[in-house]
């Protein structure tokens, strides 16, 4: 019986009186459980049980879905910062998570040697201290090799415009 069932059946028992009191003893007690009187009982259906277990259902379907989303891009983040420290070489200038900006001296497997300051001051960091590279030998290499384009453009002719729309070259 669902809850609109019961506040109907309730409002029928009032107007009943004491037939209505009568048929809840019935309903309590196992000696009416074969009469007619308890045929509007109904066992809970598979509607009944999804109803009430629906919304914790789709909040912990909402929770790991939250969960493997977050998971799969923190992966990701984690995965291009490795790449990052695997692709370093001399050279590179990289800002560490202190905060200090030098070039890089030398490389090991898990360390690195940094170049600061006009007294070539050399101090050896963790690969897993560097913040981000911010210029790269091979993009530096790369732009030097590339010949410089003319980046003013030619100048075309001048043109006049005459009275009726038509243009004149000189």
């Amino acid at each position: 019986m669902n809850y609109l069932e019961f506040l109907l059946d309730g409002q029928t028992e009032g107007a009943e009186g004491a037939e209505g009191a009568e048929g809840n003893e019935s309903l309590e007690g196992s000696e009416g459980a074969g009469t007619p009187e308890n045929d509007d009982v109904k066992e809970p259906g598979i509607m009944d049980i999804l109803g009430t277990m629906g919304m914790p259902i789709i909040l912990i379907l909402a929770m790991v879905a939250m969960w493997w989303f977050s998971s799969r891009s923190q992966k990701k983040r984690d995965k291009e910062a490795q790449d990052m420290r695997d692709s370093l070489q001399v050279g590179d200038e990289v800002t560490t998570i202190g905060g200090v900006i030098g070039k890089v001296v030398s490389v090991k497997d898990e360390t690195f040697v940094l170049e600061t300051t006009k007294e070539r001051t050399h101090i050896r960091f963790l690969k897993a201290a560097i913040r981000s590279v911010d210029v790269r030998v091979a993009d530096v290499a790369a732009a030097a090799a590339e010949p410089k384009k003319d980046e003013t453009p030619e100048e075309e002719p001048k043109k006049k415009f005459s009275l009726f729309g038509k243009s004149k070259k000189q």
